[in-house]
């Protein structure tokens, strides 16, 4: 096999700019061009891309997205007032309550077992208070609710009002005296459908 001279004192031209160099200066570009270190390319990355798999198209173990099963808001002890004497008018106190201005509504007290040893379970009524029959608070059919308090005869549904409060009218009892607060404690309000 011959042996090449070292080319100590031999100049090389560059394929890049054509301007001579020493040779012992020059280098091979991936390209095959011959060229100084100083005019030194190297391969362009995206010349030679990664393989991309494609996109992935499902997950392993999903599950479908379930349907949200109505679930009762819970109200806070004795959250009913009547609003004044002779008045069929209830507030409810319900701290960001969320529920929907003229939507019905069902009240409900306290959950109860209907029977010892695998029985079901019912609503009580709530506690009746200032001439309102706890019956009549849960009536099966509910009861459009309206945000806001009801004060001086007039609707208040300022944003804090209707964040905390609603009112609805009972069908047949009246307050005895106006302003008293009741109802027990565990009662709720939910969808009329709804059960235990």
């Amino acid at each position: 096999m011959p042996k090449y001279a070292t080319g100590k004192h031999a100049k090389a031209i560059s394929d890049r700019s054509g301007v001579e160099f020493p040779y012992r200066e020059m280098v091979r570009e991936w390209n095959g061009s011959f060229v100084h270190v100083s005019e030194f390319e190297p391969k362009q990355p995206q010349l030679e891309p990664k393989p991309m798999s494609a996109d992935a198209v499902s997950l392993r173990n999903v599950r479908p997205a379930r349907t949200e099963t109505a679930v009762p808001y819970s109200l806070p002890e004795n959250a009913f007032e009547t609003y004044a004497a002779s008045s069929r008018v209830i507030n409810v106190t319900a701290p960001g309550h969320g529920l929907t201005n003229g939507t019905t509504y069902r009240f409900r007290g306290t959950p109860a077992l209907t029977s010892a040893g695998g029985g079901t379970f019912q609503y009580n009524n709530p506690a009746s208070f200032d001439g309102i029959t706890g019956a009549n608070i849960a009536k099966a059919a509910g009861y459009a609710i309206t945000t806001g308090i009801f004060k001086d005869d007039a609707r208040v549904s300022t944003d804090y009002a209707t964040a905390n409060f609603f009112y609805f009218t009972v069908d047949t009892d009246t307050a005895t005296s106006g302003s008293i607060k009741g109802g027990g404690v565990g009662c709720s309000v939910g969808p009329v459908t709804l059960s235990a």
